[in-house]
């Protein structure tokens, strides 16, 4: 059955879009409506959270870095009120170690901005008994190097001198890797 054909079916089809990009945020909206989603969005986690009080989605999208706070506390909330909604994650920050909290805080997937409305689409309506497809461009080994090194940085609360003690580098060498973009 195609994810079309899934969401046609359903008789709930909230969705609820927390995203601070309001180009991306209004994009994402029409085009998430199109696939017959009921469709509220908000650009802050205190909106987000208000709405999920009065009525909890089915669905959820939600940007993990907001203006106000951490997306992971509307997938928390979300899941304390409705415990079968179903919510993703999207950022432009990808690493390993917030997709693993993600998705140990209830959400069912955790994509890379811009995300397409149909890797959205299929990822909401994904079962867990699927297998996952393999990616058709995995990440390299520099990329890796590139998301670790940045995990350790976010978790010294962006203390270069700290995150290079921890990682046994040199602080220059460090500043240097942190000033560049990220690899492919």
């Amino acid at each position: 059955m195609t994810a079309t054909a899934q969401i046609a079916e359903m008789t709930d089809k909230s969705l609820l879009i927390v995203e601070d990009d309001k180009a991306f945020l209004e994009r994402l909206a029409r085009a998430m409506e199109t696939r017959g989603f009921d469709v509220t969005t908000c650009d802050n986690v205190s909106e987000g959270l208000t709405h999920i009080g009065k009525a909890p989605p089915a669905f959820a999208v939600v940007d993990l870095r907001l203006g106000d706070g951490n997306g992971l506390d509307v997938v928390s909330a979300l899941k304390l009120q409705r415990p079968d909604a179903r919510a993703i994650v999207l950022t432009g920050y990808g690493n390993i170690a917030t997709a693993v909290t993600a998705v140990k805080m209830g959400a069912v997937d955790y994509l890379s901005k811009p995300a397409d409305a149909d890797d959205v689409v299929a990822a909401l309506m994904a079962s867990g008994t699927e297998k996952s497809q393999l990616p058709s461009n995995p990440m390299s080994a520099d990329r890796v190097r590139w998301e670790h090194i940045q995990r350790i940085y976010e978790m010294c609360s962006r203390n270069v001198s700290e995150t290079a003690r921890r990682l046994n580098m040199h602080r220059r060498t460090l500043q240097r890797i942190l000033a560049k973009r990220a690899p492919r």
